[in-house]
Formats: C-alpha cells, structure tokens, sequence
C-alpha cells in the first residue's frame, strides 16, 4: 500500500527532505531515509510501508507498561518496522532495525475492525517505533476515535513539533521512553544524530507536550549497564519527571526495566538491586516508582491513606482498591478513602 507523505518537502534537483524528526533526512529519488521506511521516488514522498503490520496481538495493559490507565484490561497492540534510533541493545531489533521485516497489510479500518473483534476499547501502537509511521497512525487513530476507541502510543518520543503535536491530539494514553539524560548519548550512541535540535532536546519536548495536552503519560528508563545506569543520570531522569507536574501531568509514573543483553550491547543484565536503590532514593522526589523485569511485587498505593488500589503479581492484576466509577469523572477513587487516584479510566 502507498500513501503520499506528510512531513515531507520537496527541494532542488529531486531530493526530499523529511521533517518528521530531528534527522531531517535528505533522501534523494528512489532512497530511503534511516528509519528505512520514510522514502522518495521520483522526487515526491511516500510511505512505501504504510499498512505493514508486523505483529498483532491481545496484550494485559500492563505490558505496555501502563499501569496507571484502564487497569486490568486488555489492549489490542499493533506492531510495525523501522525505527529512526539505533539503540544497540534494543530489545526488539528484528522489526525496528530492518524495513524486511515480514508482516501483513492492514488498512486503519481492518485495525478497527480486529479491535472490534476482540472487544478491545483501545489500541496500543507499539513494539517498534510508531512515530515514523505517522500517516498511518492520523489515519487509525482519528478511525478510532469515531468508534470510540482510544489510542495508545508506545513511543520513543523522536518526533518534532509539527508531528508530534498531531499524533498527541489524537492520543488518549502514551508510554515515551527516557533512555538516558544526555544529549551525547542520543546522538553518539543510540544514532539520534544532533541536527538543529538534538533527539535528546526533541524526546524532553514531546513528553512535555504530552503532558500539556491531556495525554495520559507514563515514562520508561531501561537501565542499561554502562550506558545510563550512574545514580547522577538516573537522579537528573528523576528530577526530569517530578518537573512535568509543570505541565500539568503531577504523579507520572516512572517504570525502571530491567534490560537484558540483546542485539549489539553485551553488558551484563541489569542488577534488580539497582533498580530498587533506585528507586528508593527517587521515591523523595516521585510518588509511583515501578521496577519492570524483575519479578518484584508493582503495587500501587493510596497516596492519600496508603491503601493498595492495585495489586499486581507479574501481568495478573487485582483493582479491588478502586471504587466504581462514577459517570463524568475521569479517575478513579480509592474504595477506602475516596480520595481522587491518579488512575485514569
């Protein structure tokens, strides 16, 4: 399937430019940009994979990770290939880093209608990067808005403000990852290659945005041993993340994982223990502090009574915490206090 490109300009002697991200790829006639899947031919943009589905499954929320949207429920999560970082440990490097990544071709309405099917109430786009599929994104996710399903993006955040503030308006909840803290790491080593604006400044800007918005926002730190595990780098995310209260989002939650070797990055797997020195020590400064991979209990407490309003154990999630919802409110209450919770319905 093609679709004529958005965020892509035409200039001299048949090269076009992409705007999407901080890259800005110029991509001459019948070439690709580096996230493979955004190219050129004849001197006009396209999307030569828009519609390519790499994987399509029913997945707990959680896995996304939200914990702090719709709880315990399940969410049809679409996959696609291509990414426009180079993350050397990406844990999903069979669809992000080839554009050959087999799949099928689904139109938004075949995506509906597999929600549909499944009595799903969302959709996440997930597994490889999203973004760089924006067309197809506007196109589901404003279907999916009319027959009031919500959208949910797991996402890298590499979009600039044009795309990125397209794509937000549409999404209802969004997991954005915070690799690390630095501008030299974005560039140097996860192939964000500095430009105008670097992909570190761009990813801060999109989930600021986010949060401006109204978009439900959760935020995931793999911690990476050697690459971004030093408590002053995980001090300065922290510290990021407390700032968006700002923006309007106050209580977003922080989702430490736990990274494994894979792809290019050799490392050791990451010591659990860190993760819970880690958060103990951003526990002063944030309220929801949840360590992923490492088989650790994830509850979420009352932040008013200390009450447990959810219990996970792995994807198995019990809500007994929340009372019912009542009609107009947008969060949940806690069955003990009544207190508001931050947890989104």
């Amino acid at each position: 399937m093609h679709r004529t490109a958005l965020f892509l300009g035409e200039e001299a002697e048949g090269v076009v430019r992409c705007s999407l991200c901080p890259r800005r790829c110029a991509i001459p006639s019948g070439a690709l940009g580096a996230c493979g899947v955004r190219g050129n031919k004849n001197g006009k943009g396209l999307v030569p994979l828009y519609g390519h589905i790499t994987a399509l499954a029913l997945d707990p929320i959680e896995k996304k990770p939200l914990f702090h949207f719709r709880p315990g429920s399940m969410i049809l999560s679409a996959g696609f290939a291509g990414c426009n970082l180079r993350c050397p440990f990406c844990q999903n490097w069979h669809i992000s880093q080839s554009a050959d990544a087999p799949g099928r071709q689904m139109l938004p309405g075949d995506l509906i209608s597999a929600a549909l099917r499944e009595n799903s109430t969302a959709i996440a786009y997930t597994y490889s990067e999203p973004l760089v599929h924006a067309e197809f994104l506007l196109d589901c996710m404003t279907l999916a808005h009319r027959h009031g399903i919500a959208n949910v993006l797991v996402s890298n955040g590499c979009a600039n403000a044009e795309a990125a503030g397209e794509i937000l308006s549409l999404t209802d909840a969004a997991n954005i990852d915070l690799k690390c803290f630095s501008a030299d790491t974005y560039a140097k080593v996860l192939g964000g290659v500095a430009s105008e604006r670097s992909a570190f400044e761009t990813v801060l800007a999109f989930i600021r945005l986010a949060c401006s918005t109204g978009v439900h926002v959760e935020v995931t730190t793999l911690v990476v041993p050697g690459l971004n595990d030093t408590i002053e780098e995980l001090d300065l995310c922290a510290d990021f993340i407390a700032s968006l209260a700002s923006q309007g989002a106050a209580d977003v939650p922080w989702h430490l994982s736990a990274y494994h070797p894979d792809y290019r990055w050799n490392a050791p797997p990451t010591d659990p223990a860190l993760l819970r020195r880690t958060r103990e020590r951003a526990g002063n400064k944030l309220t929801f502090i949840y360590a992923g991979n490492t088989g650790d209990e994830n509850d979420t407490v009352c932040p008013h009574c200390g009450a447990i309003l959810i219990r996970r154990r792995g994807y198995q999630t019990y809500i007994s915490g929340l009372a019912a919802v009542v009609e107009g409110e947008r969060f949940f209450r806690c069955a003990q206090c009544d207190a508001e919770t931050p947890v989104n319905h």
